[in-house]
């Protein structure tokens, strides 16, 4: 018997949201059914989705229109509130990451889900990258042993081409209540590695920096985060987004007691180095390009597999590939580093 397709609507039409769009209307078990934007000049240049748009959230969920699942592709601070809506109109959630901007804020969107019996589903792509999922399965075997050090580097570009667009100030990229911080939209998907890979952090220290961005952001640039893991093991997270021109690398190093690995290129997409006792690498999948989004380019474009995951888990229990309480997580490590802030 064949299985109905999942149906989506997609809520911010963004870059990422026709994103999102697209490979929705790409894979054959999905059916994309509404757009939702507050900028109707945006919208009213989406007509090749050829699905009904709307300007408002609410009333999108008000129409007599099946959905199943609406993903929320907004800013990050109207995620939770948008979050909120949706679950409250007894659908499930994709939520791009971050999942929200304050853990309390996740933990109200897990509390009602629960109550809803609707699932949230955290846009954490990179954990589909090879050299990822390869090195989670290393980890977990114990083949590096006990792991002494994890260094992660993250060294983008995001100049004004990425906060005034066309000269014009943008909407919400660089606002504190909008945007929330580098470490939530640019690199909150390399701290949801850190965690999905060695655990949860303790014994946090940092020092933060703005050099170029004073202008365009309401929040520094850069930071050198120290930490110790809950399992044993000192890490740190050095981050920038000052790069001059393009992006640079994002890169995870990790020592262990049976050897020794390096991720690296722009996306943490390739194996650099790999030195482990009695093991030979093996051979790989090539990576998926980086999101491009003309000025800037993004991570690795592995969202086709989120879609893959929401469609097994939706029709045939399968297990979510980033849950709730993980997504969770992650804004609640972030949240613990920016708290200190000078």
């Amino acid at each position: 018997m064949e299985k109905s397709k999942i149906k989506f609507a997609v809520c911010g039409c963004g870059h990422i949201g026709q994103r999102h769009a697209a490979m929705i209307q790409k894979n054959s078990s999905c059916e994309l059914v509404a757009l939702c934007d507050t900028d109707k000049e945006k919208l009213d240049q989406l007509d090749e989705y050829g699905v009904p748009k709307f300007n408002d959230l609410e009333q999108l969920l008000s129409e007599d229109i099946e959905i199943d699942v609406v993903n929320i592709c907004t800013p990050n601070g109207h995620h939770a509130t948008h979050a909120i809506k949706v679950l409250n109109n007894e659908k499930h959630v994709v939520i791009e990451k971050p999942m929200c901007l304050t853990a309390a804020s996740a933990q109200e969107i897990i509390n009602l889900s629960k109550t809803k019996g609707k699932m949230i589903f955290c846009v954490m792509q990179n954990r589909y990258s090879p050299p990822i999922a390869w090195l989670k399965t290393i980890i977990d075997s114990k083949k590096l042993g006990e792991i002494f050090l994890v260094q992660v580097d993250c060294y983008w570009n995001r100049d004004d081409r990425y906060y005034f667009p066309k000269g014009k100030k943008h909407s919400w990229h660089g606002s504190l209540d909008l945007d929330g911080g580098i470490l939530f939209t640019q690199f909150s998907h390399f701290v949801d590695l850190l965690y999905w890979l060695f655990g949860d952090i303790k014994n946090i220290s940092a020092r933060f920096a703005d050099f170029n961005h004073s202008h365009s952001t309401e929040f520094e640039d850069s930071g050198l985060v120290n930490f110790e893991f809950e399992k044993g093991g000192l890490g740190l997270i050095n981050y920038s987004t000052a790069i001059y021109d393009k992006n640079l690398e994002s890169s995870i190093k990790i020592i262990g007691s049976k050897g020794t690995v390096k991720i690296g290129g722009q996306y943490m997409n390739k194996v650099d180095y790999c030195h482990v006792q009695d093991y030979e690498l093996p051979a790989m999948e090539e990576s998926n390009p980086a999101n491009d989004y003309g000025s800037y380019k993004g991570s690795a474009n592995n969202h086709p597999l989120v879609f893959e995951n929401v469609v097994d888990v939706l029709q045939s229990g399968g297990e979510m590939t980033t849950n709730m309480e993980e997504g969770m997580k992650v804004v609640e490590i972030i949240e613990r580093m920016y708290k200190l802030r000078n």
